[in-house]
């Protein structure tokens, strides 16, 4: 593993058992602000520019290093745990992601979904599996007055 994708494993490993503990004891809110504390401020002219060539395969570099992270650090992540991490991560390298979260009723069960979408397209759900889930109809925003 390279210097670069070692620097992203270890940020995985790092922040996925803070983003845990911090939904539990503080909730979604606190949780969103604390992790937007630790980003670079990025002008909103380069956050609307055009996607580099290389963003898919950063995103994707980073989506399979925090899939490594869980599997040898972190193991009990849930879904919106994962994707919060991604987010983050993404996001201190200049790549905008939207973090989507869907609901079903299974039986007597309510269960919800989080994954991210760039451009429409799920990022981190490689099965598929949020197309099982009815998405809210907006995206939650990932972003405070500071980052705009």
């Amino acid at each position: 593993m390279d210097a670069d994708a070692r620097g992203i494993f270890l940020r995985a490993a790092a922040v996925l058992p803070v983003i845990s503990v911090s939904l539990k004891m503080r909730g979604f809110g606190a949780t969103q602000e604390f992790l937007l504390r630790f980003l670079p401020i990025v002008p909103q002219s380069q956050q609307n520019s055009i996607h580099m060539v290389g963003d898919l395969k950063r995103t994707e570099l980073t989506s399979r290093l925090v899939n490594a992270a869980i599997r040898h650090v972190w193991r009990a992540s849930t879904c919106l745990e994962k994707s919060l991490a991604l987010w983050w991560l993404l996001r201190r390298q200049g790549i905008a992601c939207e973090l989507r979260i869907g609901a079903r009723k299974q039986g007597d069960k309510f269960e919800a979904h989080a994954w991210l979408e760039r451009d429409g397209v799920a990022v981190n759900d490689p099965q598929q599996e949020h197309r099982h889930y009815a998405a809210f109809d907006a995206a939650f925003p990932l972003h405070s007055s500071e980052n705009l």
